[in-house]
């Protein structure tokens, strides 16, 4: 192994200050890249699926108020 112990891995001859934090946003970003789309997506079918349901529900009330 590279490092002597655990602490030698976090304090990376005194980079460590700068190298978890600089790991630790690329893991958010990349969450964030990997989330957003999925997020954006049940958004979308859940406004389509509300949209559907007016419509149906307007359809229905038009037709009844006919006869």
């Amino acid at each position: 192994m590279y490092f002597d112990s655990f602490q030698a891995l976090l304090t990376m001859n005194g980079h460590g200050i700068y190298v978890w934090p600089a790991y630790l946003i690329t893991i958010v970003v990349i969450m964030a890249v990997l989330i957003a789309p999925v997020r954006r997506r049940n958004r979308l079918l859940e406004q389509l699926a509300a949209e559907l349901r007016r419509t149906e529900s307007a359809t229905v009330s038009g037709v009844r108020g006919e006869q």
